[in-house]
């Protein structure tokens, strides 16, 4: 029963950390989000021409009734080329306490996920499909939005401001939850704030704010411009590849979370 228990919660938390900064997908940005695969993952946009690397750092906060507060922390390392390759590596604690690593690389060039595990030297690789973009058409502003207006959503556009080095624009969607509605006695009321760089087209904050799951706040941080190594973005000579859907750390078919490894 222990050992079921501890790979249902390393399950759970790399699906937590494969969602985007805000919230499950289908999310924004990086795609272009934070975590998981990170900006240009499968199923999100690809932005090429728009070469960085830099740091997620994700950290939640839960408060509970009797004061209590639980916090947690992950770091992801980014890096994307002019292709629009991109390659992440973000590290999580363990159900033990023990810290891990997870890399992969989504190539929208070739239309290949790998998750790398570098204690076994293998990667495991599964079709994927991207949408195609670039730095300079992603600026262009999109059509706007079919979806009927929701009397319990309010919308609202931030200005433009610098923000961990990036000019960064924003948004808030403010949606409340009628008392009522799911037995709750009064109105629950749920802020989401994103903010993108207008120069990579990825998020450079997100804010999540619930008080049934309380704070979750990534950042993205260290940026820099300059076109990462492209051996980054390749799977080491020596590692074997293994065809096949992958999937998450700690899920049936996936590669097991790998000690962090110095690049």
């Amino acid at each position: 029963m222990n050992v079921r228990v501890a790979i249902t919660g390393l399950a759970a938390a790399a699906a937590l950390l494969a969602q985007a900064p805000g919230g499950p997908r289908g999310r924004g940005p990086m795609g272009p989000g934070f975590g998981g695969l990170g900006p240009g993952g499968p199923g999100s946009q690809t932005v090429t021409g728009a070469p960085y690397s830099g740091i997620e750092v994700r950290t939640s906060q839960q408060l509970l009734a009797d004061g209590n507060l639980i916090q947690r922390q992950s770091q992801t390392n980014v890096y994307r080329d002019s292709q629009g390759r991109v390659r992440t590596e973000t590290t999580m604690q363990r159900p033990d306490g023990t810290m891990a690593t997870r890399i992969s690389i989504a190539d929208p060039v070739a239309g290949v996920v790998h998750e790398l595990d570098p204690q076994r030297k293998v990667s495991f690789d599964r079709p994927a499909r991207f949408r195609n973009s670039s730095a300079s058409s992603a600026s262009q502003t999109p059509p706007a939005s079919t979806v009927p207006a929701n009397a319990n959503e309010k919308r609202e556009t931030l200005a433009a401001q610098p923000m961990n080095g990036l000019i960064a624009s924003g948004t808030r969607v403010t949606r409340t939850i009628p008392a009522g509605q799911i037995g709750n006695t009064q109105p629950i009321e749920t802020v989401r704030e994103v903010w993108t760089s207008s120069d990579l087209k990825v998020p450079v904050m997100t804010k999540i704010s619930d008080p049934r799951t309380g704070t979750v706040v990534t950042q993205l941080t260290n940026v820099n411009r300059s076109e990462p190594d492209a051996s980054l973005f390749q799977v080491p000579a020596d590692y074997t590849v293994r065809k096949g859907p992958g999937g998450f750390p700690g899920a049936r078919r996936g590669p097991p979370l790998a000690a962090p490894t110095q690049q």
